[in-house]
């Protein structure tokens, strides 16, 4: 059975962020679109190798009012459900994942390039304004991207 193709702007049913370990930016992005999205719409994120909780993720998200709670980094092996409408990748390697995973499945797959905040350093506040930078970034492009068709006016 094949997916539907989605056009710009259509809601999937189902979407998958995926990064390289599930650890920062898929996780964050999780929850933006969890908070965004309405909830009929199933969003869950995964790494393509096993991650570390990062404490510096709890920190951005809790300044949103938001928590992982217990949740902590999976893989797509992890995954009770493998099927997607959408696959948005964080990551080059979660990309080439994302596509040889989906070579013959007719999923979508979307690249949004996101820098990865861990290779901040310097003082707590410059590492914690590289988390934030990634939120921010996160927030905006599923604003973009999952704007209802009238709000796009």
């Amino acid at each position: 059975m094949a997916g539907l193709a989605l056009t710009p702007g259509a809601l999937p049913r189902s979407i998958l962020f995926l990064c390289g370990m599930n650890a920062v930016r898929s996780p964050m992005a999780e929850l933006l679109a969890r908070r965004a999205l309405p909830a009929t719409i199933f969003v869950a994120s995964a790494g393509v190798r096993a991650g570390e909780r990062d404490p510096f993720v709890d920190a951005v998200m809790a300044e949103e009012g938001l928590s992982l709670g217990e949740r902590h980094p999976r893989t797509m092996d992890d995954l009770e459900d493998d099927y997607f409408d959408l696959i948005v990748t964080l990551a080059p390697e979660a990309h080439h994942a994302a596509l040889e995973l989906t070579r013959s499945l007719a999923v979508e797959v979307e690249y949004w390039p996101t820098p990865d905040p861990t290779n901040a350093g310097g003082t707590r506040e410059h590492i914690m304004a590289a988390y934030r930078d990634v939120r921010e970034r996160l927030k905006a492009r599923i604003s973009r991207r999952f704007a209802a068709p009238e709000a796009a006016d």
